[in-house]
């Protein structure tokens, strides 16, 4: 069977190449194009944009529909572009009525009853790789979908509401992500990269993440890592077909999830960069606990060509991060680890928070005095955006901060609430000074996110 994916974006530079590297594939459907093209299945992919007008997207959505004829489209969409795909949708099954149509991500996991509203066949809730397979199967020998669990199908008036399986245990058993569906689509920048996925699942239950609600979704352990042995495996696959390539990012939640397994991986990343004429180079996340000596871990790092860390001080704010975002250690835990970072020779990047509910300009006067303490390399600094899903999104409208409709317009680059001793206009406008208030310190770079 065919099956197309449709992907979307707002911060995208070009239509055609939406994408500045590789490194910002969406892993979710590439997992699933993955398992489908195991099976004998051909996939492809459209990324669209509201950005580019309704005209421009009916004509290329007709153009891939006509030239591809595909059996089942694949749609993913978070909270902001979840509406537009929802549009496209309702297109898709107006002008072509016996394409089935399946929608997924977080979105969807999270507000399944909603979507239901919308002009899709089926939803999917959870991991997708099997339920789809097992859909493409079913439709490939004309039956009836039905009895396929993680998925909600329509029959007419009636839904059929099938249980969640457990999380996949063994990430091990999926095959290496789809990278190529995404190479007609990629314009590459200077610097362009690569991105691997280490696990799945976060330990933690920040209040401005949906990870406390996703957990819930499906029996079985939520946080998962892979083994080392295929990370590495993979990397090198990778770097035999884009060897110009050297930057890795690893993609996990905290990279401390588990220090044994961290170790291993550094150890296994040395070896494979000691059979490469130039090493690669890597990066990856770390959640700061309190009270951790980073120090074995970061020299590991770098002894293995980690070049940085991205560390999430959201707030320097201590009363924020403990009692609003459930991040519990102290600005101290931060600045030793910043300072153990450094010793090993790796750079730091910080991820900063505005505009959080219950957020003073008092408190953010201690996100730039941590960011002049800490002096991270560069910064990725966004505004709070109130995600249905998120405990802080309850929060909000409890507390009368948000209605029931959010624009999505500039997600994360707008303010949107309008808090009592930090208004939207100066949240604004703290936002885009950072970089002036953090820089008579020490010239540090600010990069939106």
């Amino acid at each position: 069977m065919n099956i197309l994916f449709i992907y979307s974006l707002q911060d995208i530079e070009s239509f055609n190449k939406p994408l500045r590297s590789p490194e910002y594939i969406q892993f979710g459907i590439s997992y699933i194009s993955a398992v489908l093209k195991k099976y004998g299945h051909q996939t492809k992919l459209l990324i669209m944009s509201r950005l580019a007008g309704n005209r421009y997207n009916t004509n290329i959505l007709d153009k891939h529909i006509d030239d591809f004829q595909p059996n089942l489209i694949c749609f993913t969409a978070v909270f902001s572009e979840y509406h537009f795909i929802a549009d496209i949708a309702r297109y898709v099954k107006k002008r072509f009525k016996n394409i089935f149509l399946l929608v997924g991500g977080a979105h969807t996991t999270l507000n399944p009853e909603s979507v239901l509203m919308d002009d899709f066949d089926a939803l999917c809730m959870g991991e997708g790789e099997y339920p789809t397979l097992e859909l493409v199967e079913q439709l490939e020998n004309s039956i009836v979908p039905g009895g396929i669990a993680n998925l909600w199908i329509k029959h007419g008036s009636r839904v059929e509401k099938n249980p969640t399986r457990s999380f996949l245990d063994n990430l091990d058993s999926l095959p290496v992500l789809d990278r190529e569906m995404w190479q007609e689509w990629i314009e590459e920048q200077p610097g362009a990269g690569h991105a691997v996925l280490l696990g799945r699942g976060c330990p933690f239950e920040c209040t401005y993440c949906s990870n406390h609600s996703l957990k819930k979704v499906s029996a079985g352990k939520y946080v998962r890592l892979r083994s080392v042995d295929k990370i590495v495996e993979e990397i090198r696959e990778v770097n035999l077909k884009s060897p110009n390539h050297r930057d890795f990012y690893l993609e996990i939640e905290t990279f401390y999830v588990d220090k044994k397994w961290a170790l291993e991986l550094c150890s296994k990343l040395l070896d494979f960069n000691k059979t490469l004429p130039m090493p690669l180079s890597f990066g990856v996340n770390l959640r700061i606990t309190p009270n951790v000596d980073y120090k074995e871990l970061f020299m590991a790092c770098k002894e293995s060509n980690f070049s940085f860390i991205n560390i999430g001080l959201e707030s320097g704010s201590e009363r924020i991060r403990r009692d609003i975002l459930k991040r519990n250690y102290s600005n101290l835990d931060v600045i030793k680890a910043v300072r153990s970072a450094r010793e090993c020779g790796l750079k730091v990047a910080f991820f900063n928070l505005v505009g959080i509910p219950g957020e003073t300009e008092s408190d953010f006067e201690e996100t730039v005095k941590m960011n002049r303490v800490c002096l991270p390399d560069w910064n990725m600094t966004s505004i709070f955006f109130p995600y249905p899903g998120t405990q802080l999104n309850s929060y909000c409208k409890e507390n009368g901060l948000i209605g029931d409709f959010l624009d999505t317009t500039r997600e994360r680059d707008r303010a949107v609430l309008d808090l009592p001793n930090f208004s939207k206009r100066n949240i604004q406008k703290r936002y885009e000074w950072l970089y002036f208030f953090i820089k008579p310190s020490g010239g540090v770079i600010f990069i939106k996110k």
